[in-house]
Order: C-alpha cells, then structure tokens, then sequence
C-alpha cells in the first residue's frame, strides 16, 4: 500500500536481483556471456517479489517510523477477553467492512488499551497490524512533543497525512497520557491543549477516516484528557439506527426509557456495539434484536450521570433567580440560559 510508480520500479528492479542471486550458482563467472538456454529458464517468482517488499518500503513512508509487525495472536499469551475486543474494534472494520456496511454502522475511529507496564499492550497492537496487513505507524507521545509553537500540532497533521496516503494503516500512540493530557490545569501548559485540539481535529475532522485506525496506550487512562475517550472516538437512536436493519422485536421507544443520561455519541456507541454483538452470535447476521441493545447497553456508561446532573441542575436554578443572583456583566447584561 502507498506505493508510487517510482517505488513499483525500484520494488522490480530488487525482484529481479533477488530472482538473479538463485540462479548465480548456475552461472560460470569465468564465461564471458551467460548460456542463452539458462536465460530462458529465468523467471522472477512471487517469493522475489515478496522479498523485495521487506526492503523497499513506499517513498511515502519515509519521513515516519514505519514497522511491518512480525507478531501474530499466537505470540500474544492469554488476554482472551482484550484480544477478542481489540479484534473486534480493529480487525472487523478493516478486513470485513461489508459487515459494518450491512448492518449500517459506522466503526470507531480508534481503540485505547490500557494497563500496567508489560501486560502486552504494545504486543497487541502490532499483532493486529499484521493480522490486517495493514502498514503501521508507531509514535511515542514524548516524541512529537516540542517546544516550538505550532510544531507539535503539524507533527500530528503530517502523521495522519501520512497514514491516509498508504492507507490502510494502524496509527499506534504509546504513552498517549504525556501526550494528550487533561486540559485545563497548569501541568503541560499551552502545549498540551493546542496537541489535544489537534488530534481532536483528526479524529473528527472533514477528512475521512477510511482505512485509518488509531491505537492508543497508556499506563495512566485517568491523565488522558476526557474528550479523547468519549463513546465515538477511542472507545471500546432513532438518527443512530435508520441505516441498521431491525429485529421485529426491537421497541426505539422502551430503548428511550431506558436511556436517561445517555448523550448522542452515547447512544450511536450503544448502536455500535448492539451490531457488534449480533456479528459476535453470527457473522452473517442480518437484523439487529433487542437483546443485543440490552446487552450493548450493559457495556456503554452514560455521559451523564448523577453528580453532573446535579451541577448542571444547580446552575440552572441560579441563572433562572432559583438562587443567589448570577454576576452582572459591566454592560449591563446577564450571564445565563436562552
């Protein structure tokens, strides 16, 4: 993937040294001209050519870290549990997007793995990227850190940039918690916000995602910042659903009694992952049931729950005169709800 005419030239030109260097036992150096019958039996066969790939890489892919994971789920120990969700998240949109299709579902933009240092989260990652034979990108978050305005930020748009050109490619950000921290406090500075909004911009920008996944790792998930692991963007009605085909059994409206608290991405995370689980029971499925929104909604928090329903409550209270009366501008306005 990725590759130009020029690196399909140099990718033939190095088959065909590597189909010469088999026949060089045949060839006397000592004679001039080689035999023209040994000339017709040469030919350059698929394993040449899949040697050559192993050391010519596109043009594109030469101003990142490019890695070509050697690592299969057979290397990866245990983990059944992870292993099966990180297939799920990573392996089925990008090898069987016609399932996601079919059921009118629009896969995640990324996955994020976490836990203590050595529990094989790097290990995971490219295990997925071979199993995908997808191109992939390995990034430490220290690394695009910088101290130069603006640097960080053109770090990141030329990674994605990158990975769309050779797509389809798997974008692994190790460390993700030193590069996206929680906004808002003193530790990073400007920095870190200008990075976050950045990958922000990424995630949900214009551009497609097509055959782009990112994964992220962390050791830390409690310092990344938040908006970076809402439902939709690193994560595991009736809008949600309209492409899906539905069991006759499934009720939008008892699904909308059920779902206090839950926000817009929440619920096309709860679409999401009900599709999922009806790949899980068949991989041919074709309809959706309600059991499978009961369990997915089992799986996905609600954005809201109590303590910020309580706040927002309070707030609102107080700019309606249900409390102490809100700060008067210098204008003379007032700072509240429309």
């Amino acid at each position: 993937h990725g590759f130009v005419g020029a690196d399909i030239e140099s990718l033939t030109k190095e088959a065909a040294m590597k189909a010469l260097r088999r026949y060089l036992p045949e060839i006397d150096l000592d004679e001039e001209d080689i035999p023209p019958s040994l000339i017709d039996r040469m030919i350059i066969k698929r394993q040449d050519f899949r040697g050559a790939l192993a050391e010519v890489s596109p043009s594109a892919m030469r101003e990142v870290l490019v890695e070509l994971p050697k690592v299969s789920w057979d290397d990866v120990g245990g983990l059944a549990e992870a292993k099966g969700q990180v297939q799920e998240s990573v392996e089925w949109p990008m090898n069987s997007p016609e399932k996601f299709e079919r059921l009118g579902i629009k896969p995640p933009s990324g996955v994020l793995l976490y836990g203590p240092p050595g529990t094989g989260k790097t290990l995971m990652a490219k295990a997925v990227a071979n199993e995908t034979e997808a191109n992939f990108i390995s990034v430490r978050g220290p690394q695009l850190l910088s101290k130069w305005v603006g640097e960080s930020e053109k770090a990141i748009r030329q990674t994605f940039r990158k990975a769309r050109q050779v797509a389809p490619t798997i974008i692994f950000f190790d460390e993700l918690d030193s590069l996206a921290p929680g906004r808002g406090g003193d530790v990073g500075s400007n920095v870190s916000e200008r990075v976050v909004n950045q990958l922000l911009t990424e995630l949900d920008g214009l551009e497609e995602m097509e055959e782009v996944m990112v994964i992220g790792a962390t050791n830390r998930p409690d310092m990344i910042d938040p908006a970076l692991i809402r439902s939709g963007r690193f994560d595991r009605l009736k809008i949600h659903t309209d492409n899906m085909p539905l069991a006759p059994d499934v009720s939008l409206r008892e699904l909308a009694e059920i779902s206090e608290g839950y926000v817009g991405s929440d619920l096309e995370s709860i679409a999401r992952e009900a599709a999922i689980e009806a790949l899980r029971d068949d991989e041919d499925a074709e309809h959706v049931e309600m059991r499978h929104f009961r369990s997915a909604m089992e799986n996905v928090r609600p954005t809201v729950d109590e303590d910020i329903r309580d706040y927002f409550d309070r707030m609102e209270d107080q700019f309606k005169g249900g409390g102490p009366e809100p700060q008067q501008r210098t204008g003379g306005g007032r700072i509240g709800f429309q």
